[in-house]
């Protein structure tokens, strides 16, 4: 079976020097990362450096690889469950419409001031010296 696809991966930038690091092993490091929930500094020895795969984590985020690749699995996953590629219906609860019937723009005004509110007094509380 021939990949047609384009590599959800970005290829090394043109005129800079050869890519040294293996990708996978990269991928490996920050799925490490994500699925223990472990600190940096706590990386395995047997993958790339924390520095090295915390930069190249923070290049996908940035320049959207990590959503393109989770769209891939996404849409991958859907077709080998024998679903169609993207939902094509939504559900909406009973609380939901009830909620939107009750409220509209007024309620959510009130929830918009109460989250303004309660941020500024959680910036109040840190901005007092703190006993070490």
């Amino acid at each position: 079976m021939v990949n047609h696809r384009p590599p959800l991966v970005p290829s090394a930038k043109r005129g800079g020097n050869k890519r040294t690091i293996d990708e996978r092993a990269v991928v490996n490091g920050v799925m490490y990362i994500l699925s223990t929930g472990c600190q940096w500094a706590a990386l395995p020895k047997d993958l790339p450096p924390r520095s090295t795969v915390n930069d190249y984590l923070r290049r996908w985020d940035a320049d959207r690889t990590l959503d393109r690749i989770h769209h891939a699995l996404y849409v991958l996953c859907r077709e080998q469950a024998g679903r169609e590629a993207s939902p094509t219906a939504a559900i909406i609860d009973s609380q939901s419409v009830k909620s939107a019937e009750k409220g509209g723009a007024a309620s959510t005004r009130r929830a918009l001031m109460r989250a303004r509110r309660s941020r500024a007094r959680s910036a109040t509380s840190w901005s007092t010296p703190r006993d070490c």
